[in-house]
């Protein structure tokens, strides 16, 4: 039996819209980062990009468990001595309502050229309006 190599640009990719709207954010980022990098699909290859397009509405009304809506830190640095900045997840998601989602998918992503070339596949909107109404995105569940 010969192993099958799918080339990326014969594969059909599809576009779909999750609705974020009272979700968990680690949940509906492990489905997002499942979807980008293909393993929904029957013939999935980790070093190719093969994944779906993925439109994610009302990012800003997701959710966290327990106390991490104020215990939860975000860090980046400055480049300077003593540059290193906080801020928690309560502040950052009324700051950049998109943010936390962002950074909890690109966690997951693969590090390297391929994982941000599959990054630019995820669409996050703050509201639920967004642009890509003529790709005909499925709504599925997160």
């Amino acid at each position: 039996m010969k192993t099958v190599f799918a080339k990326p640009d014969s594969v059909e990719r599809k576009w779909y819209v999750i609705n974020a709207e009272g979700k968990i954010l680690g949940r509906v980022a492990a489905k997002v980062a499942s979807i980008v990098r293909g393993k929904n699909k029957a013939f999935f290859m980790p070093n190719q990009e093969i994944g779906d397009f993925v439109v994610v509405i009302n990012a800003d009304k997701i959710v966290v468990t327990g106390r991490k809506a104020e215990n939860k830190q975000y860090y980046k640095h400055t480049g300077y001595v003593g540059g290193l900045k906080t801020i928690n997840f309560e502040k950052l998601i009324a700051k950049h309502p998109t943010q936390p989602l962002e950074h909890a998918i690109k966690g997951m992503l693969p590090k390297g050229p391929l994982g941000r070339k599959m990054a630019k596949n995820v669409k996050l909107y703050a509201g639920t309006d967004h642009p890509h109404g003529s790709q005909k995105p499925e709504p599925i569940e997160a």
